[in-house]
């Protein structure tokens, strides 16, 4: 569902990105070619900052968001999500915030003040937050990283990690041509 924000900022969506029927898609909200927003996902750019002023959430090409992801900005934030990207089931990435191309964000996991470096490997159940991550960085499972974190302490992605982040994006770029394949059947 899109819908106009208290603002009166409306969603610009391309027309070849999908958008599953159950999504809420709400307020100043940029979503580009070949996009996939997965069932029960929920972008929201409808707070102003102490201004009056609102800065955009904006899904570049080729990206997914999947089942039951919570994208928002706090206070008028920016939020930018690379292309080639996966946010992936029951994630939150909360503005201000910006994630780089080509990385994939596990399940479960939250994302907030933070820069996330281009090619970056977050897995499943970690936090971030107020602190930025170079690229090709890897974040193993259940790891919660704040301003006081040694990054050091980390290796960088595998490779194996990077080829199962490509076939992500490849997945979900054939369900975007899948399901609108099937509305103009309707």
């Amino acid at each position: 569902m899109l819908r106009k924000c208290p603002a009166g900022y409306y969603p610009d969506v391309s027309e070849k990105a999908f958008i599953d029927p159950t999504a809420i898609i709400c307020g100043r909200v940029t979503i580009q070619d070949n996009v996939f927003v997965g069932p029960y996902a929920v972008i929201r750019a409808d707070e102003v900052d102490e201004d009056g002023n609102m800065q955009p959430i904006i899904i570049q090409e080729g990206s997914n968001i999947q089942d039951g992801v919570v994208i928002h900005s706090k206070g008028g934030a920016a939020v930018t999500i690379g292309a080639r990207t996966s946010i992936a089931h029951r994630s939150i990435v909360h503005g201000p915030c910006s994630v780089g191309d080509d990385v994939f964000i596990g399940f479960n996991s939250v994302v907030f003040r933070t820069h996330i470096g281009n090619g970056s490997v977050i897995r499943h159940n970690c936090v971030i937050d107020g602190l930025d991550l170079p690229e090709a960085f890897h974040v193993p499972p259940v790891t919660a990283i704040g301003p006081d974190f040694d990054l050091n302490t980390i290796d960088k992605v595998p490779p194996e990690y990077s080829s199962f982040s490509e076939s992500v994006v490849s997945a979900n770029h054939a369900l975007v041509e899948g399901y609108k394949t099937l509305a103009n059947e309707l």
